[in-house]
């Protein structure tokens, strides 16, 4: 059973949550952050980036780094105001992307139950990245941006849920990019905490590091608590839980910087040995087991036999894996994607234009556009305790940070 828990949210009013608001910390980089932040004394981007209030080329594991996130929550707290709600509460949050829309559920999730696999994982993660919002988040007090977790649809919570988004909303705005984000606040919360005493397991969508940060800091936090009791905040993660079927997985593309040594022709025959290949008309391949590939100012197709795919093999059937497996390691030399510099990955709302800017453009020899991982395939791999390739799934629309913090 998952647990979902009310707390008492740190957020803006209304009239700043536009100004507040923000992109997660871990989809850009410095010089973006501080683009983004530019003019804006509140941006929660001082928070979670301090980085950009610092000089640049910074060591971003310093402490003066930390020291200046936790200078900068308290000037937020004091000039925005941020307030923290008097009694829990439960919020509900809708992003609307296009045509494409999904409402998810606000609490605070059980790190025990990270730890004990009730939270699913599909991803490794790295010591650095968990040490450093490990310290972000036990420096500060509190877990600033939330995790983004997924679990397999109830017609109940998706009935309770439609029915409490009739109500007034708190917060609804439509950021930059065009993405609407509306928020409403659930006072009465017992209905929705005991559906979820029914749901069996919760996955980690997006946020992984986040996610291993929360108990990382756990750990150091009871450690320092002779009365620990198992009720203190940080025993609990800040989430937003969405129902699996409304989700949307975008591919993650994949670009390599040469042919290993082989001419166009030469790679373009190697590559009909293994698989049938046609000139494609679409840039993005329709199917699993398919790839759309960009070479020499042109796209093809590139079909594997579905006879040869073990099926029951949860990573080995992945489309990331077949191609790996079968054309970037034996072709191209790219023995493990993680760590070489050959190969790098495009995220899909970027487009497969960009992937033709790559090619052309000589920063790429060739290309590819892959069908997007599914959910299904997704949880497959965490129920049985496997680890995804790296870059296999790349959510959209991305949490916005800033609108509800939990203090720890």
């Amino acid at each position: 059973m998952a647990t979902l828990r009310p707390f008492c949210a740190v957020r803006p009013p209304v009239e700043k949550v536009v100004e507040v608001q923000c992109v997660p910390y871990d989809v850009i980089n410095s010089e973006e952050a501080a683009q983004m932040a530019e003019g804006n004394p509140i941006s929660l981007l001082h928070v979670t980036r301090p980085e950009i209030d610092l000089p640049a080329g910074i060591d971003l594991y310093r402490d003066e780094v930390y020291a200046k996130a936790a200078e900068n929550l308290q000037r937020l707290e004091a000039e925005v105001p941020l307030a923290t709600d008097e009694t829990p509460h439960l919020y509900l949050y809708r992003q609307i992307m296009g045509t494409h829309s999904q409402t998810g559920i606000v609490g605070c999730c059980a790190v025990d139950e990270y730890d004990d696999d009730t939270i699913r994982k599909h991803e490794r993660t790295r010591k650095d990245k968990e040490d450093d919002r490990a310290r972000h988040v036990t420096q500060l007090r509190m877990q600033a941006e939330p995790i983004f977790l997924a679990y397999r649809g109830k017609d109940s919570i998706n009935a309770r849920v439609e029915e409490l988004c009739k109500t007034e909303p708190l917060y609804d705005f439509t950021a930059a990019d065009g993405i609407r984000h509306t928020v409403w606040s659930v006072a009465e919360t017992d209905e929705l905490c005991a559906e979820f005493k029914d749901v069996p397991r919760l996955y980690v969508a997006d946020g992984h590091h986040r996610a291993a940060s929360a108990s990382r800091a756990r750990t150091q936090l009871k450690a320092e608590n002779p009365n620990h009791t198992g009720e203190e905040s940080y025993n609990f993660v800040l989430a937003v839980l969405f129902p699996s079927e409304q989700l949307q997985i975008l591919p993650y593309n994949r670009i390599v910087k040469d042919l290993n040594g082989h001419s166009e022709d030469d790679f373009l025959a190697a590559v009909r040995k293994i698989a049938e290949v046609t000139t494609s008309p679409y840039p993005t391949p329709q199917d699993k087991a398919s790839f759309s590939m960009y070479l020499h100012g042109r796209w093809y197709g590139i079909y594997l036999d579905t006879l040869t795919i073990d099926s029951s093999d949860p990573i080995g059937s992945l489309d990331v894996s077949l191609l790996q497996n079968r054309i970037l390691n034996p072709l191209l030399g790219i023995e493990d994607p993680r760590t070489d510099k050959r190969i790098d990955f495009v995220g899909g709302i970027r487009g497969t234009a960009e992937l033709e800017r790559l090619v052309n453009e000589g920063k790429a020899a060739v290309a590819f556009s892959m069908f997007p991982t599914s959910l299904d395939e997704l949880m497959a791999v965490a129920d049985a305790n496997e680890v995804m390739p790296p870059k296999s799934t790349w959510f959209e629309p991305k949490l916005r940070s800033g609108m509800f913090m939990h203090r720890i």
